[in-house]
């Protein structure tokens, strides 16, 4: 069970200065940051069920423990705290991890941490040169409804859902949701959702579902329990040199 004592349940925004509206998706990055820069948590830690759909209907599931330090620090360790098998994700790099030893590493640029999570800790010229760097056009903006919520979807004209795209709340400027289509087949779309947001205290927020859909047809899903914020965690969590450790 989530820690109640973390998580203001029934918090909202309600008394926060109004934000311009933008008018373009740069400006949006920057009403992201300007909205939480102060109070957006700088540490994140939460353990996750990890949930896989296979296309016969049955589904298998692990546990997973991540740890966040914003901006651009992220770790995971697959079943076992220790970490003989995961992933840090630093400095827009990606290296993974199998029986303690480093199988693969590559730049790599991580949409969700950097929409999720590292727009609020960071120059909103850097999250814009990481957004670009992942293809998604900055000079295209409108508005949808998902969920039940106003929302603005930058990098795609309406209707089309077949380009990135990321989707952003119009009340409180936070991420819900990435469509791109496969590299290696265009017409496949993935489709991630970030839902069950809760706000932390500060006035942050966490969503503590994660759901991915492959051509509308749910593959996985992360479910957050443990949820704690603004723990101090050591730089050793971090080091690629000494995973396991």
């Amino acid at each position: 069970m989530i820690r109640r004592s973390l998580i203001l349940l029934c918090a909202t925004v309600a008394f926060a200065a109004p934000t311009p509206t933008p008018n373009s998706p740069s400006q949006l990055i920057a009403a992201m940051h300007d909205q939480y820069a102060k109070t957006w948590y700088h540490t994140l830690t939460f353990e996750q069920q990890s949930v896989t759909h296979k296309p016969d209907g049955t589904t298998s599931a692990e546990t997973w423990y991540e740890a966040v330090s914003l901006p651009g620090r992220l770790r995971i360790a697959f079943r076992d705290k220790t970490g003989s098998n995961g992933a840090v994700f630093a400095k827009n790099h990606q290296y993974i991890f199998k029986d303690g030893k480093l199988v693969n590493d590559k730049d790599f640029v991580h949409p969700l941490l950097v929409l999720g999570f590292d727009v609020y800790a960071q120059p909103v010229e850097t999250t814009v040169d990481e957004l670009k760097s992942l293809h998604i056009d900055l000079a295209t903006m409108h508005e949808e409804n998902w969920q039940g919520r106003p929302t603005y979807v930058v990098g795609a004209k309406q209707g089309d859902t077949h380009v990135t795209q990321f989707w952003i709340d119009k009340e409180r400027l936070y991420f819900v949701r990435l469509l791109e289509p496969d590299e290696k087949d265009p017409k496949s779309v993935q489709d991630i959702r970030f839902d069950d947001y809760l706000q932390v205290a500060g006035g942050g927020w966490v969503a503590v579902h994660v759901a991915v859909y492959a051509n509308d047809k749910l593959v996985f899903e992360e479910k957050y329990t443990d949820v704690q914020v603004n723990q101090a965690l050591s730089d050793d969590l971090f080091d690629t040199a000494h995973f396991t450790r």
